[in-house]
């Protein structure tokens, strides 16, 4: 049975930052390309960011530049850093594992869900 647990997700201000951590257990960690997404209120599932098995990185242009995805194998972890946080990235952010030789860039990739953290950027 594989798990995602998230941590990290809060309450800040326009411009501040945070770190979403998502811890993967059931299975070995490396067997997964990892992923970002978020589901704001009356809104779709979206894509956020994605790392494959072996590090290679992409983001949707809107957090391009501003978040940044990372995984540590040793820990069975990753990372979503997000900086100059907007009131526009408020939503529910899910951490995703899929065994896809491809990027997590759509939910259909997604073979597993974290049950996901609470992100709020008051402006």
């Amino acid at each position: 049975q594989v798990q995602l647990v998230e941590s990290g997700g809060g309450l800040v201000q326009a411009g501040g930052s945070l770190r979403l951590s998502c811890v993967v257990s059931g299975r070995p960690f490396t067997t997964y390309s990892m992923g970002w997404f978020r589901q704001a209120p009356g809104k779709e599932r979206e894509f956020v960011a994605a790392i494959s098995r072996g590090g290679s990185t992409t983001y949707a242009d809107s957090v391009k530049g501003r978040f940044t995805i990372s995984r540590d194998n040793a820990k069975s972890t990753v990372y979503l850093q997000m900086n100059s946080l907007k009131p526009e990235d408020t939503a529910v952010y899910y951490c995703a594992a899929g065994e896809s030789v491809f990027l997590l860039t759509a939910v259909n990739r997604v073979d597993y869900w974290g049950k996901g953290t609470t992100v709020t950027v008051s402006s």
